[in-house]
């Protein structure tokens, strides 16, 4: 079996300027932020389209400047509603955007998954979804006098995503509430890259959850990294929860701009072992363990 580990730098080194980037996760949950972090150290990769349940993905990818269009069915942190960086490209007009409805998205990634042009849709019909998107467009039912929407298949380059466990061969599992698509990213990408809280010898997968957890198999994966706390400050339960002080962090320093150029330089203007101290000196700073 093919051995499929890799580090941060080669994952990443094999994205091009202009490719369409899926990133899984939802919202603030469970975000491949190590990868993305990795994308920020990248000064000459630019001009992405991304397709996500945006979350700090989004808004760090955003105020970096490497977003050129969004396709996305929201942009949250969870408990802060907005993201400030994302909501600031959004006003200023300095992205493209393709918001859709949830089950719109989801249905390009299916539609995707399943190699089809489109999939049909009642969602969106009668709603201001179609006057945002005009290139959407209707079918009729060959059975039926129905009409839907044609949701178009996203056209994914690379999906991103962070498990809680992988063996070496990208078997990826999760063990939280919640799966966030990302099997549909993995299955819809023309070339999956997976980060992981920890890689496991294969026949360890089933120690801590059964094989439903077992989300995708090698077959829809070309690399795995080891990143401990690779989606830190999103979840990633059960390994952590989010860190609620640091998205708060993020959060405020986003609205200042010298604030912001402080966080870049403290926290994503080093390597990632370097943003993991400077996490930690963060919280002990604030005279938390």
């Amino acid at each position: 079996m093919t051995d499929k580990r890799t580090t941060l730098q080669e994952a990443v080194a094999g994205l091009e300027s202009g490719m369409t980037i899926g990133i899984g996760g939802w919202g603030s949950r469970r975000k491949p932020m190590a990868l993305v972090r990795e994308i920020l150290r990248r000064d000459d990769l630019t001009d992405l389209t991304v397709v996500a349940f945006g979350g700090p993905d989004v808004g760090l990818l955003a105020a970096a400047g490497r977003v050129r269009r969004l396709i996305y069915g929201f942009v949250s942190l969870d408990s802060i509603p907005l993201d400030p960086n994302f909501t600031q490209a959004r006003e200023k007009g300095v992205i493209e955007v393709e918001e859709y409805d949830e089950g719109m998205f989801v249905a390009g990634l299916r539609a995707a998954c399943a190699r089809l042009d489109f999939l049909p849709i009642r969602a969106g019909i009668g709603s201001d979804v179609m006057a945002a998107n005009p290139h959407l467009r209707t079918v009729r039912s060959p059975y039926s006098t129905e009409e839907y929407v044609a949701m178009p298949a996203f056209d994914i380059d690379v999906a991103l995503v962070h498990m809680n466990r992988s063996d070496e061969q990208c078997n990826a599992q999760y063990l939280g509430p919640d799966p966030y698509f990302d099997d549909l990213f993995a299955m819809a990408a023309k070339r999956t890259i997976v980060s992981a809280e920890k890689i496991v010898p294969t026949s360890d997968l089933l120690s801590e959850g059964s094989f439903h957890t077992l989300l995708f198999s090698r077959m829809y994966a070309s690399a795995v990294v080891e990143a401990p706390r690779g989606a830190h400050f999103t979840t990633c339960v059960p390994d952590y929860d989010r860190d609620e002080a640091f998205q708060r962090h993020y959060a405020t320093a986003a609205k200042d701009p010298q604030a912001w150029a402080d966080f870049e330089q403290t926290f994503l203007r080093t390597d990632e072992d370097g943003y993991h101290a400077a996490v930690a000196q963060f919280h002990a700073d604030r005279g938390e363990s």
